[in-house]
């Protein structure tokens, strides 16, 4: 039985992760500038769908005998809904609440995911004295994520990310998201650059990165950076690259900032067409159709 629970839930994270392609950078209302920080969407993904396999073994081997006849193993969103009928009934339980708000943030429900990693967090300070940087680092995305900018708050969390852990790529990256609403160009490619710099080369965010700072840096002589232009790249880039699933709902997201409820309707037809056969793709894009009153 112990392998078959290790085959499965093996299973289950490498579907998961094959369905989120990263970059996951969304446009933020009013700034003008793509305000996801990707390079956690894919890790994240990843690291969620094993993390509820190991932590259905060894944390509550029901939880994981119980998912042999539960939810599909490649119904993603299902396995994340069941981890959360069960966490209300463990306040406690840092594992537990870390997964299941990096799953909603995975999923697109920032909302939920703030929730979640916001008792993660109290949890891991009760017990420990202090939050992993990793969680609050997630924490602070969720936080910006549900807001739709980088609040006060939010960057009050990065700073005591990059505090522990300087090296943080998603608190760089949203500091600088930070520095560069406020006019801080220079600071904000600083930190940018550095998190190119720091990134694997094959990492697949690595081209929206460089549209961001390309972009920042055109706008540098004190011209705002220009949201359509920004978006017409991230449109350009997919029809290249069509499968990537954070892509498009970043570019329906976009066009619904900009009002644009036309090319909005076009990128979400088009998307479903390339993930016509992929559940989970198609209830994030249900989602962002609902969210963006394309419905």
């Amino acid at each position: 039985m112990i392998a078959v629970l290790v085959l499965i839930f093996a299973s289950v994270a490498l579907v998961a992760a094959g369905f989120v392609v990263v970059p996951a950078m969304r446009v933020g209302a009013g700034t003008g500038i793509n305000r996801r920080a990707g390079y956690a969407a894919l890790a994240g993904l990843a690291t969620v769908a094993i993390g509820l396999g190991v932590y259905g073994f060894l944390g509550q081997p029901k939880l994981a005998l119980n998912s042999l006849t539960g939810p599909s193993r490649t119904d993603y969103p299902s396995l994340i809904a069941m981890l959360a009928r069960r966490m209300p009934n463990r306040p406690g339980d840092v594992e537990g609440w870390s997964l299941l708000g990096r799953g909603y943030l995975t999923l697109g429900n920032a909302d939920q995911a703030q929730k979640a990693l916001a008792q993660a967090v109290q949890a891991e300070k009760t017990e420990r004295g202090e939050a992993d940087p990793q969680l609050l680092s997630s924490y602070g995305e969720a936080m910006t994520e549900a807001a739709g900018q980088v609040t006060k708050d939010a960057e009050d969390v990065f700073k005591q990310v990059l505090t522990q852990d300087p090296r943080d790529l998603v608190a760089r990256y949203y500091t600088g998201l930070a520095l560069a609403t406020r006019g801080d160009k220079a600071q904000a490619l600083q930190l940018w650059e550095g998190v190119l710099a720091d990134a694997p080369p094959n990492t697949p965010w690595r081209g929206a990165l460089i549209d961001q700072v390309a972009a920042l840096t055109a706008s540098a002589g004190g011209a705002a950076p220009n949201p359509e232009a920004m978006v017409e790249q991230l449109a350009n880039r997919l029809q290249s690259s069509p499968d990537d699933l954070n892509g498009w709902l970043m570019l329906i997201r976009a066009y619904a900032v900009l009002g644009n409820k036309d090319k909005a309707a076009q990128a979400l037809t088009t998307a479903r067409g390339v993930f016509a056969n992929q559940p989970d793709a198609q209830a994030a894009l249900a989602r962002a159709a609902s969210d963006n009153s394309l419905n």
